[in-house]
């Protein structure tokens, strides 16, 4: 009782949501940290270009590996604990990097800041299990969009650095604002109360790992490599064979690192689909617009502008994307994420075709830009509510860290097709030609329009009738009491309706005799029924109120899975029971 009071305010406090978004921006920043001074490296350290290359491919590589693991220790050990481990790895790779006068400590500084990534994510299951419903809308878009709003803010300030001071002072300053964030999360930010337990699936990382490198060293530098060697072929076969017998063993293991039956219902998996395209939208023009802008004007449509002047016209887009992130939740918490993440999609996809159409003046890509960056802004505020609306609070930093995984996925396809692209249609002087930067944007648009034909497909959230109306100012003023809640029925009681439907499962076996109730945001029972022979049920509404809650009791364990508003089919797969460990006799 004594920590539970200054826990609660602290997650109560404006500063823990702007705690959150700062370290989330700090983590972002790191994408575009070193562009400025990838043209530069070679020179700088006395190295290949295809050597130096690895400066952005090792923290590509670190960031794929760590997302899953780190999620998943946060849902069994803490979120908070793992977001400080985070914000350790982006200081320790900044001071190394910082301190390196040769390739590869500065590979290996970038590879631990490549570590951090997962913090976004960690952040967003922060405050799900910590915000109340009122705040937690806005709260995870404005971390959702702090992805994007760090890499488009990224890139001017770290050409100024580099133009005006010494290149390790971006690591320097990178360490420093690390120590910032930690200072702060470790004084506003509380832990989570919400853990999953259980043993960590060593065997599932390491296949994952090994998959996700694979797949990743091969798509970023199969153009350098070339796409037909034997390298990178043999890397694509590793990866498919990896992968496929990973999901083997995660759907028979009894705790797995990536629940992929969870995974495999359609919210979460088309909205992870919908995360890839979206990452490729996001990231093209990131690629375009920086090239377009400093190409000479003698080309014809090369704007000559200097790296710092290219840097300040996608910066706007980053803030557009702070400004939408309250926006995408209004949208979202009136029509549902599902028609926020399509209405983003139609504007990021008429940004492209504005900056496809347009890009004869600095101003055309001003406006192309910011108009993604909103539609981005939309989107992906709207991707955490998707997948927390349908996985189990107890998975919550898991399938976040998997959603994120998928953005970047998106950014190396993206890298690696746009490479290709500007690399093969060139000029005769070995420019890109206008034709491949249109031709890369309007894959940017296509991409977009491809999330918006996925989104269609995701579950309609149904509208809110009378009986789920939200609670009246009297009973949301009701006074707290620590006594047992009692039922209280309404004078008029409502029709019954359907809550929840589904099939409960264990391991895959259908339970019967599972009682699954139906909680409120108010914390009242909204309905309750057991489970069929078959594990089927269905929760019809006996009082008013908007679902919240999914709590499924059986076989002396309870499992709880958070719901959002609406009727929603779900099927419930339950943990395995606890074994307790006997004592041993004397």
């Amino acid at each position: 009782m004594t920590t539970a009071a200054p826990t609660e305010a602290r997650a109560k406090s404006p500063a823990f949501v702007a705690v959150l978004a700062l370290a989330g921006i700090t983590v972002s920043l790191q994408q575009t940290l070193v562009v400025p001074l990838v043209p530069q490296f070679p020179r700088l350290l006395g190295a290949a270009p295809a050597d130096t290359a690895w400066i952005v491919t090792s923290t590509l590589l670190t960031a794929a590996v760590a997302v899953p693991i780190v999620g998943r220790l946060a849902d069994m050990i803490g979120k908070r604990r793992m977001l400080l481990f985070c914000l350790v790895m982006l200081i320790a790779g900044s001071v190394v990097a910082a301190l390196s006068t040769s390739l590869v400590p500065l590979i290996v500084g970038r590879a631990l800041q490549g570590l951090s990534t997962g913090l976004i994510p960690l952040g967003i299951s922060l405050m799900r299990d910590e915000l109340p419903a009122e705040r937690l809308g806005s709260a995870v878009a404005l971390m959702s969009a702090s992805l994007g709003v760090g890499g488009s803010l990224g890139l001017p300030l770290a050409a100024l650095i580099a133009q005006t001071a010494d290149w390790h002072v971006l690591f320097w300053a990178a360490a420093g604002l690390g120590v910032l964030v930690l200072v702060l999360v470790l004084a506003l930010v509380p832990e989570s109360a919400q853990r999953a337990g259980g043993r960590f699936d060593l065997v599932g990382a390491i296949g994952l790992a090994v998959a996700l490198v694979s797949l990743l060293l091969a798509v970023s530098k199969g153009s350098s490599w070339g796409w037909g060697s034997t390298t990178t072929v043999t890397l694509f076969v590793v990866a498919g064979v990896v992968l496929l017998a990973w999901a083997f063993w995660e759907l028979r293991t009894p705790q797995p690192l990536v629940d992929l039956r969870v995974s495999a219902r359609r919210q979460v998996l088309l909205t992870n689909a919908a995360s890839i395209v979206f990452g490729f939208s996001m990231f093209a023009m990131s690629l375009v617009y920086p090239q377009l802008l400093q190409l000479p004007a003698s080309t014809g449509y090369g704007l000559g502008q200097s790296i710092l002047v290219a840097g300040l016209v996608l910066a706007p887009g980053g803030l557009c994307m702070m400004a939408m992130s309250p926006v995408s939740a209004r949208i979202s918490a009136a029509s549902g994420p599902r028609t926020t993440l399509m209405i983003g999609a139609v504007v990021v996809a008429v940004g492209y075709g504005i900056g496809a159409a347009f890009h004869s003046a600095v101003w055309h890509l001003v406006l192309s830009s910011v108009v993604i960056a909103c539609g981005i802004g939309l989107a992906y505020g709207a991707m955490p509510a998707l997948i927390m609306a349908a996985v189990p609070v107890t998975q919550t930093a898991a399938a976040n860290s998997l959603n994120n995984l998928m953005r970047a996925l998106g950014t190396s396809f993206a890298s690696a097709i746009a490479g290709v692209l500007l690399a093969t249609l060139v000029t005769s002087s070995g420019a890109p030609t206008e034709g491949a930067f249109v031709l890369v944007m309007l894959l940017g648009a296509g991409g977009a329009v491809v999330a918006l034909v996925i989104m269609v497909f995701v579950p309609k959230r149904p509208a809110p009738d009378a009986a789920a109306a939200p609670a009246t100012p009297a009973a949301e003023a009701e006074p707290e009491s620590t006594a047992p809640a009692v039922e209280k029925e309404p004078l008029t009681a409502p029709m019954a309706r359907p809550l929840v439907s589904g099939v409960v499962r264990r391991g895959g076996v259908p339970v019967g005799g599972a009682t699954v109730t139906v909680v409120s945001n108010a914390g009242r029972q909204l309905g309750r029924a057991v489970s069929e022979a078959d594990g089927s049920y269905t929760v019809a509404a006996d009082g008013p109120g908007q679902p919240h809650l999914l709590v499924v009791r059986a076989g002396g364990t309870s499992h709880a899975e958070h719901l959002g508003d609406g009727s929603v089919a779900r099927d419930v797969d339950l943990p395995a029971p606890t074994v307790p460990t006997p004592t041993p006799v004397a």
